[in-house]
């Protein structure tokens, strides 16, 4: 049987760029999807984006590294000294004002990593490494000993996300890894590249004999409306949104910056009432 697998991930909250992206993998006759993590925040998305991935029939979903910031805000796990961690925090403030508690419980209940059978090949599947979703372990560039913690369990694909890098390499025994790219945060350090800021995905084709075809794709969306529902949503931190798009550049450890938006929209006390709530609203 035929497999024709969408790979998606590090959507950030963009949901123009899913659709774009979900309207693509129909016209290239997808039959399944798959979500690699970092699907909320800091873009302006919320239900909308779980909706579009269960209207798609999305049948596989593992956890992302702002998942797990997201969850570590509702168990107050965060220093709301640090701007990074405050900025967060407003963030996922923001969601939970938003969001359907049935898609906070499905973020607690995602998996961290998942093996898959698809005909007669093993998938590896986790946002990052298997065993953490952050860190730089598996930047492009890095020793191949990194990407080989991929595929210690011996299966013959892996796919991963997060470092918003298409890609496609070998082991050191020849198992296949792939990174579909950036949804909604496509980033190079290279400038000529770094212009392209359409969204990426990736179809993975596997057919009875083995892996068919492994195409990258990338689409293009509208970011002025991306944009203008961000305005219409009341996104904090808007201006660096804005900015995001229009670059790549992300501002999540930018200190200076962070602690200049902070004080100038009171989003100190915003997340301090948040946090006071958050033990009568069972969050």
């Amino acid at each position: 049987m035929k497999h024709k697998i969408a790979l998606l991930a590090d959507v950030h909250g963009n949901a123009t760029a899913l659709k774009a992206v979900i309207d693509d993998s129909i016209v290239e006759g997808v039959t399944d999807y798959w979500f690699l993590g970092d699907l909320i925040m800091p873009g302006p998305g919320t239900n909308d984006l779980f909706e579009m991935l269960e209207g798609a029939g999305a049948s596989v979903y593992v956890r992302g590294n702002w998942e797990d910031s997201f969850l570590d805000v509702l168990k107050k796990e965060v220093d709301l000294h640090h701007p990074t961690d405050l900025y967060v925090s407003k963030l996922a403030h923001y969601q939970c004002e938003n969001l359907k508690p049935v898609y906070i419980e499905r973020i607690r209940n995602l998996p961290l990593h998942l093996t898959k059978q698809v005909n007669h090949l093993s998938i590896s599947i986790s946002h990052h490494l298997p065993t953490k979703s952050h860190g730089g372990d598996l930047w492009p560039t890095n020793d191949q000993k990194n990407f080989d913690e991929l595929v210690k369990e011996g299966v013959d694909v892996a796919v991963y996300a997060h470092t918003h890098h298409q890609l496609l390499r070998y082991s050191s025994e020849d198992q296949l890894i792939i990174n579909p790219g950036s949804i909604g945060q496509p980033f190079y350090k290279w400038d000529s590249f770094g212009k392209d800021r359409r969204a990426q995905y990736a179809i993975l084709e596997i057919d009875d004999t083995g892996v068919a075809d492994v195409r990258f794709r990338k689409v293009s969306y509208d970011a002025r409306q991306e944009l203008e529902n961000a305005r219409q949503s009341n996104l904090p931190f808007m201006e660096l949104y804005e900015e995001m798009l229009e670059t790549g550049k992300t501002y999540t450890h930018d200190r200076e910056r962070l602690q200049s938006l902070i004080p100038k929209y009171g989003y100190d006390k915003d997340v301090s009432a948040f946090f006071e709530r958050l033990g009568t609203r069972g969050e």
